[in-house]
C-alpha cells in the first residue's frame, strides 16, 4: 500500500497541503479530484519527492519514502508522469523509452517490456527514431507513459494525463490507464481534470478543497456524495492544478 500520512507540504513560505491522509490499495485505481489550486498536483510531487513534505510520513509497502530522493523514489517502484508530459523535443522517441529504464538504474533495453509498449502504442513504434518535439499531443502522452513503463513501475502517479487532448484522445489515454492496472496489475493514483471518466475509472476517490481532504470514499459513495453532485457531475469539470 501506498499510505500519506498527515501531510503537509507547499512552496516558498506557502503551504499548500494540509494534514492530508491518503490510503492507495495496490493492484487498483485511486483518483483525486478537486478545483484549480486545490493542490492535487502538489500531492504528486510530495509523494514522488519533487518538492519535500514539511511534516506527515508517506510510506510505501510500510516502508518511508519521503526522505528519499526522486531517483530512490523510482528505483523502489513509484513512478510520476507529470503534468504537461515533460518530453524533450529534440530527443528521439527511443531515447525516451531508455531514459526512463536509465532512470530506474535498469538495463536501457528491456525487450519485453518494449514489446508491451509498442504493442500498447503502436505509433510509437513506427516513430521510433523521430524527434518526440514532432508527436502530436496525443503521441507525446503516449511516450510519457511508455517511458514511466520503461521504469518497471509498481506504482503510477498520473497528473493530468487526458490535459490538451481531443475527446477522442482522452478516452483512448483512458482506456490506456485501465488497460495497464487490468492487465499489468498496476496501481494508479490519478489526479484527472475529466471528473465523469475519472470516476468511472476509480475504486476509490478523494476531493481535495484548499489543500484539505473534503471528501474520501468508494466509487459509489463518491456518486452519491452531495460535494461530488453539486461541484462536478452537475456541472462541468474543473481544470486540475
Amino acid at each position: 500500500m501506498l499510505r500519506v500520512k498527515g501531510l503537509q507540504a507547499g512552496y516558498g513560505r506557502a503551504t499548500v497541503l494540509h494534514d492530508i491522509d491518503v490510503d492507495v490499495a495496490m493492484g487498483g485505481l485511486t483518483t483525486v479530484l478537486g478545483p484549480n489550486g486545490a493542490g492535487k498536483s502538489t500531492l504528486l510531487r510530495a509523494i514522488s519527492g519533487v518538492i519535500e513534505a514539511r511534516a506527515g510520513t508517506i510510506e510505501f509497502e510500510g516502508e518511508r519514502i519521503d526522505k528519499l530522493e526522486p531517483h530512490e523514489i523510482v528505483k523502489r517502484g513509484v513512478v510520476h508522469v507529470p503534468e504537461g508530459r515533460q518530453i524533450f523535443p529534440d530527443l528521439s522517441v527511443a531515447d525516451h523509452l531508455r531514459l526512463g529504464a536509465i532512470a530506474a538504474k535498469l538495463p536501457s533495453s528491456r525487450p519485453e517490456v518494449e514489446d508491451f509498449i509498442f504493442h500498447t502504442f503502436p505509433r510509437l513504434k513506427e516513430r521510433l527514431q523521430q524527434p518526440a518535439g514532432t508527436l502530436s499531443g496525443g503521441e507525446q502522452q503516449m511516450l510519457a507513459f511508455g517511458r514511466a513503463l520503461m521504469a518497471q513501475p509498481r506504482v503510477l502517479l498520473l497528473d493530468e494525463p487526458s490535459m490538451g487532448l481531443s475527446p477522442v484522445l482522452v478516452e483512448q489515454v483512458l482506456e490506456v490507464v485501465r488497460k495497464l492496472v487490468a492487465e499489468r496489475n498496476l496501481t494508479v493514483l490519478l489526479v484527472e481534470q475529466n471528473t465523469r471518466l475519472a470516476m468511472n475509472l476509480a475504486e476509490s476517490v478523494y476531493v481535495l478543497e484548499n489543500g484539505s481532504i473534503a471528501f474520501s470514499g468508494t466509487k459509489e459513495e463518491a456518486k452519491a456524495s452531495s460535494i461530488i453532485q453539486d461541484l462536478y457531475l452537475g456541472g462541468s469539470s474543473s481544470h486540475a492544478a
